[in-house]
């Protein structure tokens, strides 16, 4: 096997590797048990803004 040969097994692996790293992403992302956990990330933003108004009074 010639070097150019192995960079494009190199480059077809890599490509592989990351579509199903892309995957895993999408899935943990999506699954059903890290609805809670975005949420409450979601609404960190509008908890500061409470600690804002309640330390101005």
């Amino acid at each position: 096997m010639d070097l150019e040969g192995m960079f494009l097994d190199a480059r077809s692996l890599f490509t592989v590797l990351s579509f199903l790293t892309f995957i895993g992403i999408v899935l943990w992302a999506y699954s059903s048990r890290r609805g809670a956990d975005f949420e409450a990330a979601a609404n960190l933003p509008f908890a500061d803004e409470k600690d804002i108004q309640v330390s101005e009074k």
